[in-house]
């Protein structure tokens, strides 16, 4: 059984993981980089398992969860390496998002048909 932990603590046990294991950060143009790769990878397995593509066999056994997780690393290696408490700026950014479309989905009639 896994423990829930904190977005928070997730950043902490990256940052652990990378100066125990890891050695040290990749730069951060490297890690943008693995990250727009783990995102196109996800992006691949999404559009083949629910798009109009095919699977091919070799995505088959890939685990969407897992790949996710992979951008979710990468993305709290880089918040790290920029000093981004990513807690902070998701709160912020849900608040943002609240404030400035309140009632553009509601109103939206492309949604609600």
């Amino acid at each position: 059984m896994t423990q829930d932990i904190t977005i928070s603590e997730a950043q902490q046990q990256v940052d652990h993981w990378i100066k125990t294991i890891g050695v040290r950060y990749f730069h951060q143009l490297t890690n943008m980089a693995i990250l727009t790769e783990e995102v196109g990878e996800l992006a691949r397995i999404i559009a083949r398992r629910y798009g109009e593509q095919s699977e091919k066999e070799s995505d088959k056994n890939h685990d969407l969860g897992d790949e996710m997780a992979d951008v979710l690393w990468v993305l709290m290696c880089l918040a790290n390496q920029c000093d981004v408490d990513l807690t902070e700026a998701l709160q912020k950014n849900i608040e943002k998002k609240t404030n400035r479309d309140k009632d553009r989905h509601k109103n939206n009639p492309k949604l609600n048909s």
